[in-house]
């Protein structure tokens, strides 16, 4: 144990807004979100319905909903169950609402909102001006934003972040007071003692059953593992899951991450399964447009385009593969048609006739743009009044939104630009949060 007295030691708290979509949900309604049967759902998606988005404890235990999950069809006939759509504009000003009160027991710049609805919270050199302990302190967090906003909160906490992740994931959940809490003198018997590695934040099942291959079941297994070993065999991302199995994190809130290699893209789940050639390479269209689009607003210019298509799940049993990537080098360009035509060609070079259920495109090893030559092979006042096209077409969507100016494609059968334009973080983005 003596290798830990070498690693950075802070106090830090992992708070977690529980059943966050239902609960702003049910407070905007006058309801307490651990007293009302609440789900919210998204608006239908295929012939499975829509998917349950977040669920209140009551509709979990009377209902056995599940997040994630259950679908349209899962829910009862039952009145007293509230169904209602998401308003993601709504939880992203809570969101800010929440950090903005953390705000009063640590610096902002110690505040890292990990997600919508979880932050971590640097509170070393703060958290003895409001109370006796550290658990003292996050009991009191948990009642600020309980009587201002009427969340429920749970509270992970540790001496570096991951520690405080894993007592937020296992731990909370055994306590009372929604608070857990684990220290590296207690790594052997919080984190060691895990005997399911699929529990822990970084370890999925294919990673498991990779350890698993190596003889490595439990937690302890892997933290008293040869480190050298592991990462010939599975790569340097393994490192980090050895580091978590002895609670070691040496990451700084304040420090931002250096990015090698950046890229832009975007993601489209579709609305249904594409089987016609001309509607999914509309959707292709639209995405390469959006994307270059998001190239130029960064000044950049591209010298890699990749595709990546998803199968339908039935036509991914058939064909015992979920979809294909692929990616292709261009010359530099930020240019619209000139990415379309290159994803295109890739969507036709390997496309077999299956039906598609998602899109992603991304730009990479992208280069400032300041100044690229011109192609030879075409009109230079072409190429001119292209670039400057692009650039009004970008000044209007910024000043006016989206849906105001469209590639008439876009209103062709199959088209999701102006349904997409309409959502917030993928999901419908709420007329008002009265």
């Amino acid at each position: 144990m003596m290798f830990f007295d070498k690693e950075p030691k802070g106090v830090y708290f992992l708070i977690d807004n529980k059943s966050f979509y239902a609960s702003c949900e049910a407070i905007q309604r006058g309801f307490n979100p651990l007293k009302v049967p609440l789900v919210v759902m998204s608006e239908a998606e295929n012939t499975n319905g829509g998917l349950i988005l977040a669920t209140l404890p009551e509709a979990k235990k009377l209902y056995h909903l599940k997040a994630n999950v259950s679908r349209q069809r899962d829910l009862p006939t039952d009145p007293r169950l509230l169904v209602v759509p998401p308003r993601m504009n709504l939880y992203i000003k809570k969101n800010l609402e929440i950090n903005q009160l953390f705000s009063k027991f640590t610096p902002e710049e110690m505040i890292w909102p990990y997600s919508i609805d979880e932050s971590i919270l640097d509170m070393t050199k703060s958290w003895h001006l409001f109370g006796n302990s550290v658990r003292s302190v996050a009991r009191l967090i948990q009642k600020t934003v309980r009587q201002e906003l009427g969340l429920y909160t749970t509270v992970g906490i540790g001496d570096n972040p991951v520690q405080a992740k894993l007592a937020l994931d296992i731990y909370v959940k055994h306590n009372h007071d929604l608070i857990g809490e684990i220290h590296y003198q207690n790594v052997p018997t919080k984190i060691w003692s895990i005997q399911d590695l699929t529990q822990v934040w970084g370890i999925g099942k294919r990673t498991a059953k990779h350890l698993n291959r190596l003889e490595i079941y439990t937690m302890n297994d892997l933290a008293h593992a040869n480190p050298y070993l592991l990462k010939q065999e599975m790569g340097i991302i393994v490192t980090q899951i050895f580091a978590t199995a002895r609670g070691v994190d040496r990451s700084k809130l304040t420090e931002k991450p250096v990015v090698k290699s950046k890229s832009l893209g975007n993601f489209q789940a579709l609305p249904r399964d594409y089987q016609s050639q001309a509607e999914i390479e509309n959707v292709i269209k639209e995405i390469g447009e959006q994307v270059a689009s998001r190239v130029r607003s960064h000044h950049k210019l591209t010298s890699r385009i990749s595709l990546g298509i998803g199968f339908s799940f039935h036509d991914s049993e058939i064909y015992g593969k979920s979809g294909f990537h692929q990616m292709l080098s261009i010359d530099e360009t930020d240019d619209n048609q000139a990415i379309v035509i290159q994803l295109l060609y890739l969507f036709r070079n390997n496309w077999e006739g299956q039906s598609i259920r998602n899109v992603v495109v991304y730009c990479s090893k992208l280069t400032n743009n300041t100044g690229r030559s011109l192609d030879l092979f075409a009109k230079v006042d072409t190429q001119i009044k292209t670039s400057k096209l692009n650039q009004i077409i970008d000044e209007i969507h910024h000043k006016y939104g989206f849906s105001k100016l469209v590639f008439a494609n876009s209103l062709d059968k199959g088209g999701t630009a102006l349904e997409r334009a309409k959502l917030v973080g993928g999901h419908n983005g709420g007329k008002s949060y009265e």
